[in-house]
């Protein structure tokens, strides 16, 4: 299995993580119509099976279905995981206060004494970053958290957090971004060269593009269109994922989802892919044994600059 330490003095965890953004949405992920609960837990214990056991959630994720359901799932199986969980700071929210309450509430729907990694979802105001950043070091002192973490800050702000924290003696874990072959921001931004050198863990989320990256996927039957991938851009992308299908062929027949998640645990990022189902599970999994060579990370890295 090959891991990956979360932060600085975090624990080693799975190279490959489970992102729990589906479970229980209904607006964006169809919840109860394609996929239902069944599903997920069928898909919670393959990636358990296949030694995947970091699980990443939100208290947003399905107004608190997506925590609910996985803290129904851990207290069946009695599995030992690793859990991430997020408090979003918005809208009801104007007071670094207000995290204290959020946090408890998500413990109670999880099911658990503690988070191992919580983060604030976004650096939205009024509330001030160094604010939210001293409310997470009180959680940690009270024993409700042991690692604190980001989500889409930009390197300004992952600096100001991070400054933050040590101030009170922490060490600022992650930061979890939108990163993928189509998604490059954070390269271009300095982000990842930031974290690397910060010791802070970049946790890839959407490591598939929803989905699109997977292949299974096409012009003619493309995904739901509030995924943003219509017809048009489905056609531009098409040489890359002939490329990743030629890639994953010459790496014993792996698919294309596990090519593009392959390329974001050699970029150095921890990536959650869905599971909506235990296949995914399964397949997901088959992102970790083995390595990209340079030539084909490069020769992707190009045809998907070309594809957008």
């Amino acid at each position: 299995m090959q891991l990956i330490q979360l932060g600085l003095n975090g624990p080693q965890v799975p190279a490959v993580g489970v992102g729990c953004w589906a479970w229980g949405d209904r607006l964006f992920w169809d919840y109860g119509q394609t996929y239902g609960k069944d599903d997920l837990q069928a898909a919670f214990k393959a990636s358990v099976a296949q030694g995947l056991t970091f699980f990443d959630t939100a208290e947003v994720y399905g107004i608190g279905a997506s925590e609910r359901l996985l803290g129904e799932f851990i207290a069946a199986s009695g599995a030992e995981v690793v859990v991430a969980s997020k408090c979003f700071p918005l809208p009801w929210r104007i007071s670094a206060r207000q995290l204290k309450g959020a946090l408890r509430h998500s413990l109670q729907r999880l099911g658990l004494p503690h988070i191992q990694l919580y983060q604030m979802h976004w650096p939205l105001p009024p509330v001030r970053i160094e604010s939210w950043m001293d409310a997470m070091a009180d959680a940690d002192e009270a024993g409700l958290i042991k690692q604190v973490g980001v989500s889409n800050y930009s390197p300004q702000q992952t600096e100001r957090a991070h400054k933050a924290l040590q101030s009170r003696g922490l060490h600022l874990a992650s930061n979890q971004v939108r990163y993928s072959l189509l998604d490059r921001g954070p390269e271009r931004s300095g982000l990842l060269a930031l974290c690397k050198d910060l010791g802070i863990t970049v946790i890839a989320y959407s490591p598939l593009a929803q989905g699109v990256l997977s292949g299974k996927y096409s012009p003619q039957n493309p995904p739901p269109r509030k995924r943003g991938f219509g017809a048009d851009r489905l056609r531009r992308l098409q040489p890359l994922l002939d490329e990743m299908r030629r890639i994953g062929i010459a790496h014993g027949n792996k698919t294309p989802a596990q090519v593009a998640l392959n390329w974001c645990i050699i970029k150095g990022t921890l990536p959650i892919p869905g599971a909506k189902n235990e296949q995914q599970a399964k397949e997901n999994a088959g992102a970790l044994g083995w390595n990209l060579g340079e030539g084909e990370v490069t020769r992707s890295e190009e045809i998907a600059a070309n594809s957008s």
